[in-house]
């Protein structure tokens, strides 16, 4: 999607979410709620490889770019998404720059990669392959996810590598691999992430995190990060559900019962 890559480069906050309900309609009316861009969970979500191009395609129709994030480092994975026609990728457990000098190169035509070349969606079934070999590696975000002990170790080597243009924090897989987990490795799990943050952002990349609740890409924000992925299609539903079920049980206890009076009975003499 035009401009999505230059917007993310320009540091404007971008506020997304994960489409995890493997349905082009959840994606649809995720797109028309409004948000900045979709991360398609190829990784986590029950969603195959032939779901993911019809999960782009009901993102393209509003407008919203879609990008995916895959389900580990192949390259077949990644030029799948891409053929697909996302804005972009996010490859997981990325701990070195080894690995995401590899992401890259899985990423970007030659000569800045190694990515085949076919006649598919992205290039309009080969309708426009030329215009798309032209502008895709200008275009293509490429996001890694930064949540291993060995990831926090190497976080200045990954944001220095070419070509990465944003790192993003997986605070989960993150605070398991540091043994930080629940409220008493809240403190360790905070500075991991200031620090893959402040790596980033010295290396002139992006940083980017996912965030359960909307105040956490505010603390965050602080810190410098500009690329968030909020929740998800599926905790976005279930949160609503169960909002919208409590308002109405309190409405229902205190809504007049028919038949009794709710005043004080009697004549008053």
């Amino acid at each position: 999607m035009t401009g999505f890559r230059e917007k993310c480069l320009g540091k404007s906050s971008m506020v997304g979410t994960f489409a995890a309900i493997p349905h082009p309609v959840a994606v649809e009316v995720v797109a028309q709620a409004g948000p900045d861009f979709v991360c398609i969970d190829w990784e986590h979500a029950q969603i195959g490889r032939d779901g993911v191009e019809n999960l782009v395609r009901a993102a393209d129709i509003h407008k919203v770019p879609a990008m995916v994030r895959v389900p580990g480092h192949a390259p077949e994975e990644i030029a799948a998404a891409l053929d697909s026609g996302a804005a972009g990728v996010l490859v997981p457990r990325v701990s070195t720059a080894e690995q995401a000098h590899a992401v890259v190169k899985a990423s970007r035509y030659p000569p800045q990669g190694e990515r085949g070349v076919g006649p598919v969606r992205a290039a309009g079934y080969g309708y426009r392959i030329f215009d798309y070999l032209g502008r895709a590696n200008a275009e293509i975000l490429v996001a890694v996810q930064v949540e291993t002990a060995e990831g926090l170790t190497n976080a200045t080597e990954i944001a220095a590598t070419d070509g990465v243009d944003v790192v993003f924090v997986g605070p989960g897989d993150l605070s398991v691999s540091l043994g930080a987990i629940g409220p008493e490795g809240a403190e360790k799990l905070g500075q991991a992430i200031g620090t893959i943050i402040e790596a980033t952002l010295a290396a002139g990349k992006v940083a980017g995190i996912f965030c359960g609740k909307p105040e956490d890409a505010a603390r965050w924000a602080a810190k410098g990060a500009s690329f968030f992925i909020l929740a998800s299609d599926a905790m976005f539903l279930g949160a609503a559900i169960a909002a919208g079920c409590e308002s109405a049980r309190n409405e229902v206890r205190q809504a007049p019962v028919p038949g009794k009076s709710s005043g004080r009975s009697g004549t008053g003499h």
